[in-house]
């Protein structure tokens, strides 16, 4: 239960304690004594004198596959079918038939088998003592 609060953060105390009015600061922060409008601009970076260009100048929507537009933009569609669509449905199919790991599916079958033997047998299906009486040895007296 607390883990799902958890998932409100900052809005649980208003939900718990249901303000009606909201509390904002009228004060401005102590950072805001000059304009906030940007006086100076800096020029932009120099492309590299060797002659190379950045394959994101080339083309903006470059995904890294190829430097062709087209080739880049049908690689990176068919990455992105095999490797989520494809992964999830291979994946789900191969958890789903996962052998049954922790054995309940086998102790059921067994309980089953069990609770049927005893039957037939005119027992009880749980007896009072989970031990044979019988085969318990326990210490005299004396020997305490």
């Amino acid at each position: 239960m607390l883990t799902r609060l958890s998932r409100f953060g900052p809005a649980l105390p208003r939900l718990l304690f249901g303000h009606t009015s909201r509390f904002v600061s009228q004060s401005k922060p102590a950072g805001a004594t000059g304009s906030s409008a940007v006086t100076e601009l800096h020029p932009g970076a120099e492309p590299p004198e060797d002659g190379e260009v950045s394959p994101y100048v080339k083309n903006p929507d470059y995904h890294g596959f190829s430097s062709d537009p087209v080739v880049d933009e049908w690689n990176m569609r068919l990455a992105f079918f095999f490797g989520i669509s494809v992964a999830l449905v291979i994946g789900s199919t191969f958890l789903h038939y996962l052998p049954d790991l922790g054995m309940r599916q086998w102790a059921r079958r067994e309980a089953e088998r069990l609770v049927q033997q005893r039957e037939r047998a005119g027992l009880p299906v749980i007896s009072e003592n989970y031990y044979d009486t019988n085969k318990i040895i326990l210490p005299s007296a004396g020997e305490e």
